[in-house]
């Protein structure tokens, strides 16, 4: 679908770098303009012959679409910027305002077209399809049908939101169409005006549509939770590496497509070589940034193994933990004997959306450590989770 751009685009594999997507992104553009503004010109003519406001106001959503490619084009220029003084993460969500403008735009022509369809509704006038009127519409539903593929796998390419949106977009844009076709061919046959009606039904698609762009740009805009694509690219550079016992505390921020910045801990062996581990953790920050444009900050946690008690105590805890709900899991966990008691020190990492709050969760801990042989006491420390499932990343380390 998207071949013959990589033709035209320079180190078009290359797709996490800036002026890759950049270039993708005009060039998306150019092609949204030229295609949307002739199905703009065909459906006005359509509209003009068949007397129908339907035809007419999918004219002029095709016009709004032809706009917003070149929102399009001008966003990916100025999210292609490099990072300066005043903006040291770059540009790049610079993308999601712009999927924010096209949102807007979108509503303003569901507005007009609910405004004018209701004017039909309460006045009616019998639409009359030319076949010339009814080739256009079936074409340009061709037309939008390839433009959904085409933006579909471009905003999958270059992990584009706003090419996603335009797909969302399409794809509303080919119900509406047909729906329009659908009440001009049959409204003679009833002997009843249906354009009124598929106006605003029309205007709600485009509406729906415009609700889903606006809703996953603030999503973006908010911080929302990162892809377990992401994470699992992450965890990947990481699986299997001699001398990292344990990951937890993952967190992902997003300053815009291909920029991605991470922190990660670590559990490293305390009897170890600490600049031997530290090697280690460079090299897979640099791998990650080189490869992948991720900037990771890796933080080491020395954890003692070995002492036959303390690790039969963590196997025992982590049972306990996972007794509680199993989307909990154990990390950084230290024994410290003393002359009355021994307390086990360690983090549990829990996520968004479990019933049970911090303090149940230590309630519930402490309770069933107190009765095991000791006297033991636990120091909890709860984590939430920022970045896929709590166990995930233990497990990612184990594999």
């Amino acid at each position: 679908m998207i071949g013959w751009m990589k033709k035209l685009v320079k180190n078009g594999e290359n797709t996490q770098n800036l002026r890759v997507r950049e270039s993708y992104g005009k060039l998306a553009g150019l092609v949204s303009v030229a295609l949307n503004l002739l199905l703009s010109a065909g459906k006005f003519a359509a509209g003009y012959l068949a007397g129908s406001v339907a035809i007419t106001a999918d004219a002029a959503n095709n016009l709004s679409d032809a706009f917003s490619g070149v929102i399009s084009a001008l966003s990916f220029k100025w999210a292609g910027k490099p990072a300066d003084r005043e903006h040291p993460y770059g540009h790049a969500r610079v993308e999601y305002l712009s999927s924010m403008a096209v949102a807007v735009l979108i509503f303003l022509i569901a507005f007009r077209l609910g405004e004018e369809s209701l004017i039909k509704v309460l006045r009616p006038e019998m639409p009359k399809l030319s076949p010339l009127g009814a080739a256009i519409l079936l074409a340009s539903m061709g037309v939008k049908l390839w433009l959904f593929f085409f933006y579909r796998a471009l905003g999958k390419e270059i992990d584009s939101t706003l090419m996603r949106a335009f797909s969302a977009d399409s794809l509303s844009d080919i119900l509406a169409t047909g729906a329009v076709l659908f009440s001009s061919a049959i409204s003679p046959f009833l002997g009843f005006s249906l354009d009124g009606y598929t106006g605003l039904c029309v205007a709600l698609f485009i509406g729906y549509a415009g609700v889903k762009v606006l809703l996953e740009s603030l999503n973006k805009l908010l911080g929302q939770a990162p892809e377990g694509e992401l994470v699992e690219l992450i965890l990947s550079h990481l699986r299997g590496r001699e001398g990292i016992l344990g990951l937890h505390d993952l967190a992902l921020h997003s300053y815009g497509p291909g920029r991605h910045f991470a922190s990660l801990h670590v559990e490293v062996d305390a009897r170890g070589d600490m600049l031997k581990s530290h090697d280690l953790i460079d090299n897979i920050e640099r791998q990650l940034l080189v490869e992948h444009g991720i900037e990771l900050v890796i933080h080491m946690d020395p954890v003692v193994i070995g002492d036959e008690r303390a690790d039969a105590l963590r196997e025992v805890l982590v049972e306990i933990v996972r007794g509680v709900d199993e989307a909990l899991s154990v990390h950084d966990f230290r024994m410290v004997p003393g002359d009355t008691h021994t307390n086990l020190i360690f983090d549990i990492s829990a996520p968004y959306g479990l019933k049970l709050d911090d303090a149940a969760i230590k309630k519930a801990v402490r309770e069933r450590v107190e009765v095991l042989p000791g006297p033991l006491y636990a120091v909890i420390t709860v984590d939430r989770v920022y970045a896929g499932n709590p166990d995930a990343l233990r497990k990612g380390a184990d594999e």
